[in-house]
């Protein structure tokens, strides 16, 4: 029979190496779940992001639009900002400088296409795409001048992809 001192004697020594074993065993079961969540609520998010952001140029492709009616639509993306004290066509301040450069500059895993259409005296149409960079997220975009916005999963998103409510 163990005296009490003895059973103290021992468990001072710290735990066990099956109750450590148990310990990092529910760890990795929880690490195991929460990841691939985790992982997917990143997508998702950059998703959302990479819409709001095609709202946003197209918002501002009408107000430039609507600044600018001799010239049309805009030219590039770049002449959409950066903002400035005195707007102008060629610089127009409706975006800032990371949008106004997502013609070569992926934003939130996203590289924007602008393709001004050719019109006579003015621009009257362009398209507008979003192109994922890498894995972080998952959706292509597509707009043009009549503001609706498009998706696609599985490649890129053009004129006839699921409109976006």
């Amino acid at each position: 029979m163990h005296s009490t001192t003895e059973t103290t004697r021992k468990r001072a020594g710290g735990f066990s190496l099956i109750e450590l074993l148990v310990v990092v065993t529910i760890i990795l079961i929880l690490a195991a779940i929460a990841i691939p969540r985790y992982l997917t609520a990143v997508k998702f998010a950059h998703a959302t992001a990479g819409a709001e952001l095609m709202r946003s140029l197209d918002k501002a492709e009408a107000s430039y639009i609507a600044l600018y009616p001799q010239i049309g639509f805009s030219q590039n993306l770049a002449v959409l900002g950066p903002y400035s004290i005195t707007p102008s066509s060629s610089a127009a301040g409706l975006v800032d400088s990371t949008l106004a450069d997502a013609n070569t500059t992926a934003d939130e895993g996203y590289l924007f296409t602008y393709t001004p259409g050719i019109g006579g005296s003015s621009i009257t149409t362009y398209t507008l795409t979003a192109s994922p960079q890498n894995q972080v997220t998952y959706r292509y975009y597509y707009s043009d001048e009549t503001g609706e916005l498009r998706y696609s999963d599985s490649g890129p998103a053009n004129g006839t992809s699921a409109l976006l409510q």
